[in-house]
């Protein structure tokens, strides 16, 4: 595009969503990029000074000019329907601004259920909307860099999945961020209300840490007890980088659990002082016996895991939660280690994934609505320890992000190294909400699968450092660069259930 003489270069943005009305077509194009030009190189040696305002008019009239590059997005014909682009306008076409008719007709309106206010476009004040039906069918992620606002970010599509109902969350929370309240960057109020708060009767907290809940004045609806019994080998496998695990150490720990099943690990923690007896019982080399019992000798500073059967009541009670409907928080308090995240996050994620496999192949048996499982979408921070090329292979989650949604269960990840997650999961990707990457390598990554990058790539380096993401993928019809929506007492207000008469009248009814 030329710029217009009479229009303000300074006004139009890299990221900045525009239409070019062609004969046959609307275009829905991003700007992403901007350059300088000039008719004759000998301007540039020559310029006119301030006092030569007459030459300066006249040169910006004709022979100096700002080229706009465009990339097209999407088509409209003469009948609003949604089309690919497969052609481009004609010279002289025309660009405008988009309008806020133009936003809402792309990205649909929040007056549907289905739809979620994201954010705003650049320089706009018109909503643009996730498609949360498009949104839960398959695994998202958020990226950025440390400091971007992921955490803010990933706390505004909960509570708008939260409301909308269109899937059960369980959220992995890593720092007590989600739950009851998490501190605000920058200035104003100081907390802000998590989704506890915000649906005390739709979310439940479940903790590792029920005092530290406490003391941030919430109490929590469980203690979360883990048993010795409920870790497999596929739950320490994740662990190798954290533990420093050998290979030849694996392989005695499923020599060990060929033989005492579900009991291995606290057979093998009562090993002390029998190493190359026990070793010799299973057929394992002794000093990789030995390494593996110093290595998961570890685990037994964790309060939460206990050497008794009986224990997996909790992760029942979880899958009773989600299958009403109830959204689930399970905060780590000050077990905070990346070696207990890991741990919990694959043993929990394992046992509902079972559980949604049984739930799935009975609905396909019977084919009774009733028997549908709801959609589950597991969040889960620092994901590339779970999804880096050699984790992705062997814990539930690489699972998990290649099904697919066949079972119901999806991922929601959150990282700010998406260049350590496996190519054939970011690939998988359905929607991925990006905020500003400086590393070239992370960049490349989350544009994985993209068709047309290079114009993305340059709209990614010139991101604000907070709360401006680009969203793309399969929620949203288009790439688009947002100012997300801010998370204030006007959002709040926005969550809160709409309640009619009908609804009062049948609340009323069930008391009486």
């Amino acid at each position: 595009m030329r710029l217009d003489p009479s229009s303000s270069l300074e006004d139009v943005k890299t990221g900045k969503f525009v239409s070019v009305i062609g004969e046959q077509y609307t275009f829905f194009s991003l700007i992403t990029d901007l350059e300088l030009q000039v008719t004759h190189p000998d301007i540039l040696l020559f310029p006119p000074s301030d006092q030569e305002k007459l030459l300066t008019d006249i040169l910006k009239k004709k022979d100096m000019y700002a080229k706009v590059s465009l990339r097209p997005m999407l088509m409209l014909d003469k009948n609003k329907r949604h089309m690919p682009v497969k052609t481009i306008p004609s010279h002289f076409a025309t660009v405008y601004e988009a309008t806020a008719k133009d936003v809402a007709e792309i990205f649909g309106d929040e007056s549907e259920r289905k739809y979620f206010n994201i954010g705003f476009p650049l320089d706009m004040k018109t909503p643009v909307c996730l498609d949360l039906d498009a949104f839960t069918e398959r695994s998202n992620g958020i990226f950025g860099k440390t400091g971007t606002g992921k955490t803010f970010i990933t706390r505004l599509i909960l509570a708008g999945l939260v409301k909308s109902e269109k899937a059960v969350n369980l959220i992995f929370d890593m720092h007590s961020e989600y739950g009851f309240q998490a501190r605000k960057e920058g200035g104003g109020q100081t907390f802000v209300k998590g989704l506890k708060t915000l649906f005390p009767n739709k979310v439940a907290i479940f903790s590792l840490d029920p005092d530290s809940t406490r003391r941030r004045g919430c109490a929590p609806d469980f203690e979360v007890l883990l048993s010795y019994q409920d870790i497999r080998v596929e739950d320490v496998m994740p662990l190798q980088d954290e533990l420093n695990l050998h290979p030849t150490a694996l392989e005695a720990a499923y020599l060990i659990a060929s033989k005492y099943k579900n009991n291995w690990l606290s057979v093998l923690l009562a090993q002390e002082g029998t190493i190359k007896e026990f070793a010799a019982e299973v057929g394992a080399h002794a000093e990789s016996v030995g390494a593996l019992y110093r290595k998961l000798k570890r685990l037994e500073k964790f309060s939460f895991l206990q050497n008794t059967k009986g224990a997996l009541s909790v992760i029942d009670r979880m899958i009773e939660y989600l299958d009403k409907g109830i959204h689930v928080v399970l905060e780590f308090g000050n077990q905070t280690s990346m070696l207990c995240y890991l741990l919990v996050a694959n043993i929990i994620s394992r046992r509902i994934h079972e559980a949604y496999v049984a739930k799935t192949e009975k609905y396909l048996a019977s084919q009774n609505k009733a028997d549908e499982p709801r959609k589950l979408m597991i969040t889960i921070e620092e994901a590339h320890k779970f999804l880096n090329p050699q984790a992705a292979r062997q814990t539930i989650f690489g699972i998990i992000a290649r099904e697919m949604r066949k079972y119901y269960v999806s991922l929601l990840v959150v990282d700010q190294r998406p260049s350590s997650i496996d190519e054939e999961i970011i690939s998988q990707i359905g929607t991925k909400i990006v905020a500003l990457l400086n590393d070239e390598k992370d960049i490349q990554a989350v544009l994985t699968g993209v068709s047309n990058s290079s114009g993305l790539r340059s709209i990614l380096a010139t991101l604000d450092s907070k709360k401006q993401v680009l969203l793309m993928g399969h929620a949203v019809p288009m790439p688009v660069v947002v100012q997300t929506r801010e998370y204030d007492d006007e959002f709040y207000k926005a969550m809160m259930p709409v309640i009619n008469a009908q609804d009062v009248r049948k609340a009323i009814d069930e008391i009486f």
